[in-house]
């Protein structure tokens, strides 16, 4: 059976590559959803190549010449938002529901950067001489390197793309090996919406070629990354050993107190909506539960209850509400993480079991684990599976403790009625983004997004934050004569 083959997209022209990949649906593994090249690292040097080119003009433009292009992307994807939605649940393996959803979201980014392009805006300070004028304006960074995962592939490279093109940049992007469908289709859209040659390049290929080129030119000003905290380490020694700018997004084991006061149901939905849907396949999943003695065993047994009646099954089932793991290696990273917890002598009260389906898959029941303490490697570190660990603090000061005691820090969360415990938490809270009485998996895009200790490193992603890292400031002093 013939394939559709889909191209590397380099200085305005669609490029073959060094070979090509099968992208296939985890949720059915007979499934190809297409063929996808692979940019060899003599083809990531020519998109850079491209990119520098191309970023005289491009910083030249007009704000309202880029606002009407990113504008025309925001509105193919979001007419399309159902159909991108399919693609993406069928390589990714969200369900339907989360992959519309994020569609959708991908269109509202360009959107938003679309008027920010609008807004690129200086200062005019008063000067200590007499006579003399300062300005202080925002330029393009540059060329401006991008790799990003494959748990959001829309989203994320929306939310890195539109705000460098909306200040001037030019892009070479490097989407993850698994999922080349969403970042090809986005392409594409680009191609047609006006884009210039070299303005921005899409370069297939594996980390080891093409995200290690990009991290090694000179020709790129700033890379911004999304991936693991290992990963992520190796980038930025790499970029800002030649002084490039570095902007990255890395792990997360976000904490959820459960305090006595909260509402029960609301803190099951918010502990298990957060954790493990989504197939637990999120940054900002709040995958350590702690809970004070006068609602905790009513928490566990809830969470419990409420896990095993999740439906696991195909992405596109509208039943399902849990789809597959991504892929085998994933699978079996969360198997060992499995393994591990009932090594460590957490008690296991449902799931962690591989699925047999009517289509071959990555297939996992969700896994509930009570009696952790914080001291358990599955605690402390990020699995990216359905796995949600459950541990008991006396109080609302041990359980900030427990809370705050971890090397990543991205977001973090409490339920409780109180004000006094609330405010105090977004106060004490050691993490970038807090929540209250929510599931920490659930950010908008218009606000900064971030977090603290290991988990990021550099400016802020979204919102208007996003211009820190897109753009240099340049500080001018006139006398006028």
């Amino acid at each position: 059976m013939s394939h559709t083959e889909n191209l590397n997209y380099i200085n305005g022209e669609w490029v073959s590559g060094s070979e090509f990949i099968d992208n296939r649906n985890p949720s059915d593994l007979d499934d190809v959803i297409g063929r996808y090249a692979q940019a060899s690292r003599e083809q990531t040097d020519d998109a850079i190549a491209a990119a520098n080119a191309a970023l005289p003009a491009w910083a030249a433009a007009t704000p309202q010449f880029r606002a009407e292009i990113l504008e025309r992307v925001g509105l193919e994807l979001m007419a399309r938002r159902e159909e991108l939605g399919e693609l993406l649940s069928r390589e990714e393996g969200k369900i339907l529901s989360e992959g519309i959803g994020e569609a959708t979201r991908a269109a509202q980014l360009f959107k938003f950067y679309a008027q920010e392009a609008l807004r690129v805006e200086g200062l005019a300070i008063a000067s200590t001489r007499p006579g003399v004028r300062i300005e202080v304006r925002h330029e393009p960074v540059g060329v401006v390197g991008m790799i990003t995962p494959w748990n959001f592939p829309i989203a994320i490279p929306a939310w890195k793309i539109a705000p460098a093109l909306a200040f001037g940049n030019t892009v070479v992007f490097k989407p993850a090996e698994l999922t080349p469908g969403c970042a090809w289709a986005l392409a594409e859209i680009l191609s047609r919406a006006g884009v210039p040659a070299g303005v921005f390049n899409l370069v297939m290929g594996s980390g080891r070629i093409v995200g290690d080129a990009i991290a090694r030119s000179p020709g790129v000003n700033a890379v911004t990354f999304t991936g693991s905290e290992a990963t992520g380490r190796g980038v930025r020694s790499i970029v800002a050993e030649r002084g490039g700018k570095v902007q990255q997004e890395m792990g997360g084991k976000s904490p959820l107190v459960v305090l006595d006061d909260a509402d029960l149901q609301n803190a099951i939905d918010c502990a298990i909506g957060g954790s493990v849907i989504s197939t637990g396949q999120r940054c900002t999943s709040n995958t350590r539960i702690i809970a004070t003695p006068g609602i905790h065993d009513a928490l566990v047994e809830g969470m419990a209850k409420r896990a095993q009646g999740l439906v696991v099954g195909n992405a596109l089932d509208p039943a399902s509400q849990i789809g597959p793991v991504v892929d085998q290696r994933q699978l079996d990273t969360n198997l060992r993480y499995i393994a591990i917890a009932d090594g460590e002598g957490a008690e296991r009260l449902c799931g962690g079991e591989v699925l047999e389906k009517a289509q071959r898959g990555f297939y996992l029941s969700p896994a509930v684990y009570a009696n952790c303490t914080n001291e358990m490697v599955h605690v402390r570190e990020e699995i990216f599976g359905p796995v949600v660990s459950v541990l008991k603090a006396a109080d609302y000061d041990e359980a900030l403790a427990i809370a705050n005691d971890s090397s990543l820090g991205l977001s973090s969360g409490i339920c409780t009625k109180s004000l006094k415990y609330a405010e105090d938490f977004k106060t004490r809270s050691t993490s970038g983004m807090v929540f209250v009485n929510l599931a920490t998996a659930g950010v908008d895009y218009h606000v900064p997004f971030g977090g603290r200790k290991g988990s990021s490193y550099g400016p802020r992603e979204q919102g208007r934050a996003s211009r820190e890292f897109f753009t240099t400031s340049k500080t001018a002093y006139t006398n006028p004569l």
